[in-house]
């Protein structure tokens, strides 16, 4: 991995993965949501996924790291289970989409690392 593709590797992983672990504990705290709430609260933590989803695609374009279309599509599923009211499976897919986007950001740590960036 060269320079460039390090530290776009590591900001785009670092980034998702923040992203994606606020949107499991999202997850996971919606069915403990008043029943009058749900479904609005359903509504906007699948546009926050499809706005992850979004991100997550620009960092594949940009670093052609296979592992962010791996998180894509964790992500994809996760939206397909919240729109089929099951937040607690989407939880493990978004957990799925974390570690596929740690990979990357792993990856160009290393090689971060190894120039004395990090």
């Amino acid at each position: 991995m060269d320079l460039p593709t390090a530290v776009k590797s590591y900001q785009f992983g670092e980034r998702a993965k923040s992203e994606l672990i606020m949107t499991s504990q999202l997850c996971l705290a919606l069915p403990g949501f008043p029943d009058a709430e749900r479904a609005g609260g359903r509504r906007i933590l699948i546009m926050v996924l499809e706005s992850v989803r979004s991100e997550l695609q620009f960092a594949a374009n940009s670093t052609g790291q296979h592992e962010f279309q791996k998180a894509i599509q964790a992500v994809n599923d996760a939206i397909s289970l919240m729109e089929s009211n099951q937040p607690e499976q989407a939880s493990q897919k978004v957990a799925a989409a974390i570690s596929a986007s740690t990979t990357p950001a792993q990856e160009a740590w290393q090689v971060l690392s190894e120039h004395g960036l990090l």
